[in-house]
């Protein structure tokens, strides 16, 4: 058990930090996608960045930190004993997750030049992760129930 909590704890900056550029860069690359959409050159150039950044960096750092996360709860069942704050944060993590795909469908409807959202909306799409981490955090260290 000690040494999957350490494994975890040292790989959370590198997960954290890849998780990081997915959540809060990705949708601002929706912004600029979705208000140059007549600019097919610059829409192709963004393109590839947000490919390589949903695929090559948020999928795996995704199943990553589910897993290790999962292994961390199986290891210590007792946590569910603790109180609704784990049962409150792991439904929080479900919605951040289901976010993580609605991006996935995003990128797919913005590159078949399909997507009718504005730059506005994607503007307050990208609120949401930030909002749901400090909820997640507060449940771990606020435990409030």
């Amino acid at each position: 058990m000690f040494w999957i909590i350490i494994l975890g704890y040292s790989g959370s900056p590198y997960l954290n930090g890849r998780m990081v550029a997915v959540l809060f860069y990705m949708p601002r690359l929706f912004v600029y996608h979705a208000e140059n959409a007549d600019n097919k050159g610059f829409c192709r150039c963004g393109e590839g960045d947000e490919r390589k950044i949903y695929y090559a960096i948020g999928v795996p750092s995704m199943w990553a930190t589910i897993i290790s996360g999962a292994i961390m709860i199986a290891l210590n069942p007792g946590l569910f004993q603790s109180g609704g704050w784990l049962h409150a944060k792991l439904t929080l993590v479900v919605i951040l997750i289901a976010y993580f795909f609605s991006m996935g469908h995003y990128y797919k409807k913005l590159l078949a030049d399909d997507c009718n959202k504005s730059g506005k909306f994607f503007r307050f799409y990208n609120e949401a992760p930030t909002i749901l981490l400090l909820l997640i955090v507060a449940m771990v260290i606020v435990k409030p129930f």
